[in-house]
C-alpha cells in the first residue's frame, strides 16, 4: 500500500481516533529520541545524574537534593506574606545562614490560598530540616506561621508536617550534581585568587 493510501485511510477515521493516534505516536517518538540519546550518552555522565532518594521524601541527583511542597495559607496570610516579601525586595539572603542551601523560593496559588514553597540543597532531608531549625529558626516560624497547621520549626511534629504537604518530585536534573554550596564557594575563592594573582604579575 503506498504512503498516499495509507494517509487516505488514516484521514477516513473519526477525529477522537486521529487524535488518540498522534498523541501516541508523538509519545513513542519522544520516548524513542530520549533512549537513542541515553544510548549514546556517556555512561560516566549518565552515572552522575542518576536520580536517587533525599531520605525521607524528595529526590537527589549526586550531591544536590530537592523539597517542593504546597501548604495552605491562613486567612490574610498572603497579604502579609507580600507586604514582608515587599519590604525585603523579594531577598531572603538571610537563608544563606543555611550553608547547604542552594535555592528556595515561595510562590502563591489558587488565589493567594495556597503557598508553594521549593528549594533545592545539599544532602538529605533530614539533615537539611535540622539546619532550619537551627541556623534561621525565626525566619522559618515567621514565614510558615502564616500556613494552616504549622507546628513550629522546633517542634518534634515539623519533620511529619512537612512531609504531609511535600510533593515526590517525578522527574530532577541539576547541571552540577557534584558541586555542592561550600564547593562551589570554595571555587569562588581560588578563582578570584588566581585573578588577583595574574593582575599582580601584570
Amino acid at each position: 500500500m503506498s504512503e498516499q493510501e495509507l494517509k487516505a485511510r488514516f484521514e477516513a477515521f473519526p477525529a477522537a481516533v486521529r487524535e488518540k493516534v498522534n498523541n501516541v505516536l508523538m509519545d513513542a517518538k519522544v520516548a524513542l529520541k530520549v533512549k537513542v540519546g541515553e544510548a549514546l550518552s556517556d555512561k560516566d555522565e549518565q552515572a552522575l545524574h542518576a536520580v536517587t532518594t533525599a531520605g525521607r521524601i524528595g529526590a537527589m541527583s549526586g550531591e544536590v537534593s530537592e523539597l517542593t511542597g504546597i501548604f495552605d495559607l491562613k486567612p490574610n496570610g498572603a497579604e502579609r506574606l507580600r507586604k514582608f516579601f515587599k519590604l525585603v525586595d523579594g531577598n531572603l539572603v538571610g537563608a544563606g545562614q543555611v550553608g547547604t542551601l542552594h535555592n528556595m523560593r515561595f510562590v502563591f496559588l489558587d488565589n493567594d490560598t495556597k503557598l508553594l514553597f521549593a528549594t533545592a540543597y545539599d544532602g538529605e532531608w533530614d539533615a537539611y530540616i535540622d539546619d532550619f531549625a537551627t541556623k534561621i529558626p525565626e525566619m522559618m516560624d515567621y514565614l510558615f506561621s502564616n500556613v494552616e497547621g504549622w507546628p513550629g520549626i522546633a517542634s518534634p511534629d515539623v519533620k511529619d508536617f512537612i512531609t504531609q504537604h511535600q510533593l515526590q518530585a517525578a522527574a530532577w536534573f541539576v547541571a552540577h550534581p557534584d558541586i555542592t554550596v561550600s564547593e562551589a564557594r570554595r571555587l569562588k575563592r581560588q578563582d578570584l585568587a588566581v585573578q588577583r594573582f595574574l593582575v599582580e604579575l601584570n
